[in-house]
């Protein structure tokens, strides 16, 4: 069942509307990119779809018995635990051997036992992203995935991407085109707030 918004209302304080009888349905599988200035609505958005916040108005139905996996535009890893438990964390069966192969996977070899304080930028983000793709989840939710890393490395990422949710919805917010169209994303338009857009 595609994700659909009908009419969906949402503020933070009561007053200043971000979405405001909001309505759009995204397909059952495939890429959209969500394109549009900072402070649009971007956000509020993707923590609907999430299920982080609940619309307070409106309807948002196709969603009763899915779960979502989240890049979100923090890496948000546990500072105490290595990256292989990181990701473990999320894994199905024996979490370290799918950790390790999803670690494999975003370039991470040898790097496993490090402590996210031991670590760059880039590869932060890569394991916030691995534990993503390691996740059982039905639909996939990216936050500006991209950010730090070079063009080979966010490349070879995204074609995993492609590969592992060829017959699922992945939602990606970005600001750079090249991202989108390597997931072969169809790109909707953001503006506001309150939030609309256009194809």
């Amino acid at each position: 069942m595609a994700i659909v918004f009908n009419e969906v209302d949402f503020s933070y304080d009561g007053i200043n509307k971000i979405l405001d009888k909001f309505s759009l349905a995204f397909p059952e599988k495939g890429a959209v990119c969500l394109s549009g200035p900072s402070g649009c609505g971007k956000t509020t958005l993707l923590r609907l779809l999430a299920g982080l916040e609940k619309p307070q108005g409106g309807i948002i139905s196709g969603m009763e018995s899915i779960h979502p996996a989240f890049v979100f535009q923090e890496n948000r890893l546990l500072p105490w635990m290595s990256a292989l438990d990181n990701v473990a964390l999320v894994c199905e069966g024996d979490g370290r051997v799918g950790a390790e192969k999803w670690l494999n996977r975003v370039g991470l070899v040898g790097n496993e036992h490090k402590m996210p304080g031991e670590l760059s930028g880039g590869m932060k983000r890569r394991i916030a992203i691995a534990r993503a793709l390691a996740a059982p989840a039905d639909f996939l939710i990216l936050d500006e995935p991209f950010t730090g890393l070079d063009k080979p490395l966010w490349k070879s990422i995204a074609d995993h991407i492609s590969d592992i949710y060829a017959d699922k919805l992945v939602i990606m917010v970005t600001h750079i085109t090249e991202h989108a169209y390597s997931l072969n994303a169809k790109v909707i338009k953001l503006n506001g707030p309150p939030l609309g857009y256009k194809y």
